[in-house]
């Protein structure tokens, strides 16, 4: 008996929805995490050579560009699925 009303509802369950919300998810932290690695490294760097900080300046912000667009990118991919 309680194994017929679990399989009711885990199939009323939509685990597509579900799978596509972690990989969101997922992919947010992981974005934020791989940002704020190169904030600290370009920091660390500027404190050490104060005369290259545009450039490293300029660096930081195309590679964190790069990587919000790879995390952009799997969003849109993970919202197509729903």
């Amino acid at each position: 008996m309680l194994l017929s009303v679990l399989l009711q509802t885990a199939g009323a369950v939509d685990f597509v929805a579900i799978s596509a919300g972690l990989v969101i998810a997922v992919t947010v932290i992981f974005a934020a995490l791989g940002i704020s690695k190169i904030a600290v490294a370009t920091m660390d760097n500027m404190a050490r050579q104060p005369e290259v900080a545009p450039d490293l300046r300029m660096s930081m912000i195309i590679s964190a560009a790069l990587v919000e667009g790879v995390a952009l990118f799997a969003i849109v991919v993970a919202g197509f699925i729903l």
